[in-house]
């Protein structure tokens, strides 16, 4: 009896052990290259969170869309294919619409609202929703606020904007913004590069750090200060896989990338200036006090579009909109 309940015990030391020493394993995919706001965001999690497990959670980043581009990565973070992920908000709109909400343009002051309402109860419900499409919503990090980028002309107010071939991410309603300012929008994964500099697209709009990072400067005469969107990243795991994890190993890692994203909000934020300076001296054109006002009266007809006709769309941009105000 006795050396029936030793082994027992043995057994069940062994089993603990185990399980307390189990590895997670955490393949994490941007489509961007190291330097790029979403690499700050998976390398400062990767760092964070080895060193808060004791190297008993390990991630690997897969950058530059070494795993495919935004929609790929998603479509195989739902099939837990790829555990986690750090992508721009616009193409997450074709596999859930509330997320059109936060691409609405204009509808963010400043950092300090966005961040507010991101990380506030009205964030927290674009997160859980995403559950109905796989996706365990984690936090916000940052790209920024987006800016228009062209080689045809100087950009001073909306007119000026017609004609223009302007690159889009997949994104029903980043394609409507640009459509409704004038534009002919084109959707394109991403990196664009080339056919920037072969003429193929206009221009393109993202915030200051990709006109540094992959060197637009080179091949983009005018910038347009515009601001039309707050453009964040949705840091996203896969919920099969997040269900599967133990209590303990899902609260530090929410926790973790949290962490990692307000670092990475910091950074991006505290380099714009100067991004700002060094752009003119590559020989940029900037306008940077646009017609503001003509622009929000060309778009503010989208709210009441099909993109936001679905009830709980349209009840979720009401609300972020009067928090807003």
């Amino acid at each position: 009896m006795r050396r029936s309940v030793f082994c027992m015990t043995i057994i069940a030391v062994l089993f603990f052990a185990g399980a307390a020493m189990a590895e997670v394993n955490i393949k994490l995919a941007v489509v961007t290259k190291p330097g790029s706001a979403q690499n700050i965001v998976a390398d400062k999690f990767k760092e964070f969170i080895e060193a808060r497990s004791n190297g008993t959670i390990k991630v690997k980043v897969y950058h530059s869309a070494s795993l495919g581009n935004e929609t790929e990565i998603l479509q195989q973070v739902q099939m837990n294919t790829i555990q986690m992920a750090v992508v721009t908000g616009g193409p997450f709109d074709t596999f859930d619409p509330i997320t059109r909400v936060i691409n609405y343009p204009f509808l963010f002051k400043d950092n300090a609202q966005a961040d507010e309402i991101l990380d506030g109860p009205l964030g927290a419900e674009i997160l859980k929703s995403l559950e109905h499409s796989k996706f365990k919503g984690l936090c916000f990090s940052e790209n920024g606020f987006r800016n228009l980028t062209n080689n045809k002309r100087p950009v001073g107010t909306p007119d000026d904007i017609k004609g223009l071939k302007i690159r889009v991410m997949a994104s029903t309603i980043h394609q409507a913004i640009w459509k409704a300012l004038g534009a002919n929008p084109t959707p394109m994964p991403w990196p664009i590069y080339t056919e920037l500099e072969q003429g193929v697209i206009d221009g393109q709009e993202n915030p200051l750090w990709v006109m540094e990072v992959y060197k637009f400067y080179e091949i983009q005469k005018y910038m347009t200060l515009t601001r039309h969107v707050y453009s964040c990243h949705i840091d996203v795991a896969s919920l099969d896989w997040w269900n599967g994890l133990s209590p303990a190993d899902q609260s530090l890692i929410q926790r973790t990338i949290y962490d990692a994203a307000v670092f990475q909000r910091q950074d991006n934020r505290s380099k714009n200036a100067q991004r700002l300076v060094m752009l003119k001296e590559k020989g940029m054109q900037v306008v940077e006090a646009p017609d503001i006002a003509a622009f929000r009266a060309k778009v503010a007809g989208l709210k009441d579009m099909d993109l936001y006709s679905d009830p709980k769309v349209k009840a979720m941009l009401d609300k972020i909109m009067a928090a807003t105000r």
